[in-house]
């Protein structure tokens, strides 16, 4: 076939040699340049030794490559259907576009999901539908008895993403829809930039590489105490999140590719520029239990008792109760748990760990909810739970189950615009969301994205009302997981409690 191909250049190569010099116009000498270039093209593959396919089919196998990447957005565009595309279909996508647009988000003749297929969830209306302007719960305030500065927080907020997995314009973009729509916005483990300082409320993550929060020592990274009560006593700032894991990755640490850390986020996070930056996997700062309560304590007299919290995708069942107990034991603890579904992620993450390791958000949030109700202290701490959660089903299920509120990250980055090219980890993000390309991050106009951040969480909390209100309930607060069902099989519809809760072991 290599033979065949490259006689078959040479030969047009040759054949528009002959037609130029015969009639030497502008068109011929175009084709003739096209031809000779792609033989030199062809004769190179065939030489080369790194590629076998090219030196099997010269130039032709070029096409492989191109359709290769081309080949999510040709499967989103032309192939997918509403229902079937991943991470998040198309009709969860649809929804965020409208309702961040403001425009029309209504469907019409009738549902496109398979009610008598098994999985398939829902909740029961009642014959006597609340007006939805009057439903209550739509905040939930956050600190325990050990917390001074208690912050009334939206039960919808950013879930954490930093700067330099995130754009410039992006993170000012949301931190300016946070503020508009008065819900909070996480910086992510990369610490405070000066886009997240748009007048939005901050929480600020502290994460194991202590970006913002530490500094290096001998060539490790260690939380410092200065460094950490600079930003979190800052007036934006009115929560802390200690990251021990996250969902794209647990037990992995952030991964910050080399080709997003500019010279400005090197600067940000104390770290050498053009370098990949991988967090540690653990913190430097405690490594038991009641260090890490004592830690908890440190951090949150440091923040002058701003509520403090941990995050984490639920792993070993049994450090998980450990954790909890000592919590209990020690009459100390953290004011809220995030507890991250092993089913998120927004940035770079190994393809192992994104996919087989780290409880899914359903079962880890029932599992942390039973364990507080179990040491008495659901009534202190709060569970911010996120993994995937778009609409306001979602919401409404995981509010259910148990959560106090929600953090979300993909559904706010396709309020900014993004249209899940999944090129979040090559700095070639289209639509300049999760890249540094300095071209593409003007893509993405602040003014104008901002307003659509504001949009989708003012849509959805208004949404969650009406779902809430067709229940019969007067408060979002008052949902309970006997509200919500599930086809176990074709015949039989249990509610989440029977699931999940009315067992004799916990998960």
């Amino acid at each position: 076939m290599r033979n065949t191909i490259l006689v078959i250049f040479i030969t047009v190569t040759v054949l528009f040699g002959v037609l130029v010099y015969f009639i030497p116009q502008t068109g011929t000498i175009i084709l003739l340049s096209i031809s000779g270039f792609l033989t030199i093209v062809a004769i190179y593959d065939s030489l080369q030794t790194k590629h076998s396919l090219l030196r099997a089919f010269p130039v032709i196998a070029r096409l492989r490559w191109f359709f290769e990447d081309e080949r999510g957005k040709i499967q989103q565009y032309f192939i997918e259907d509403n229902l079937n595309g991943t991470p998040i279909n198309r009709e969860k996508r649809s929804i965020v576009y409208q309702r961040s647009k403001l425009s029309k988000e209504t469907i019409p003749f009738g549902t496109q999901h398979n009610v008598y297929a098994k999985g398939y969830e829902f909740v029961k209306h009642s014959l006597f539908p609340n007006d939805h302007h009057h439903i209550a719960g739509e905040r939930v305030l956050i600190g325990s008895d050990k917390c001074t500065q208690k912050y009334d927080a939206s039960i919808i907020n950013i879930s954490a993403m930093s700067f330099g997995s995130l754009s410039s314009n992006a993170i000012m973009a949301l931190n300016q829809g946070a503020k508009m729509g008065n819900f909070a916005h996480n910086t992510g483990e990369g610490g405070i930039s000066p886009y997240h300082l748009q007048g939005g409320d901050i929480i600020f993550q502290v994460g194991t590489g202590y970006f913002g929060a530490g500094k290096s020592v001998n060539g490790k990274r260690v939380f410092d105490d200065e460094v950490f009560k600079e930003n979190a006593t800052r007036p934006e700032v009115k929560m802390i999140e200690i990251k021990f894991s996250q969902g794209a990755k647990p037990g992995h640490g952030g991964i910050l590719p080399a080709k997003k850390n500019t010279p400005e986020i090197a600067k940000i996070r104390a770290v050498e520029p053009g370098t990949q930056v991988d967090s540690p996997p653990s913190h430097t700062a405690f490594t038991n239990y009641d260090e890490m309560i004592a830690f908890i304590q440190r951090v949150r007299d440091l923040s002058e008792g701003k509520p403090v919290g941990i995050k984490f995708c639920v792993g070993n069942n049994e450090e998980i109760e450990a954790m909890i107990k000592a919590f209990a034991d020690a009459n100390n603890y953290p004011d809220f748990i995030s507890v991250d579904g092993g089913e998120g992620g927004t940035g770079a993450a190994p393809m192992e760990f994104t996919n087989y390791i780290g409880t899914p958000l359903v079962e880890g949030l029932v599992f942390v909810n039973q364990l507080l109700i179990t040491y008495n202290l659901k009534n202190q701490i709060k569970i911010n739970a996120s993994g995937k959660a778009i609409d306001a089903f979602d919401i409404v299920k995981i509010l259910a189950l148990g959560a106090d509120a929600i953090g979300m990250a993909r559904s706010f980055m396709l309020s900014l615009g993004c249209i899940q090219a999944r090129e979040c980890n090559l700095d070639t993000c289209p639509v300049g969301v999760a890249t540094q390309d300095e071209d593409l991050v003007k893509a993405l106009v602040v003014a104008k994205k901002n307003e659509r951040v504001k949009n989708y969480h003012n849509e959805t909390i208004k949404a969650v009302k009406e779902v809430v209100a067709a229940m019969g309930i007067d408060s979002i607060a008052d949902l309970k997981a006997n509200q919500v069902f599930r086809r176990r099989k074709e015949e039989e519809i249990v509610s989440l409690e029977t699931i999940y809760y009315n067992k004799k072991t916990r998960i």
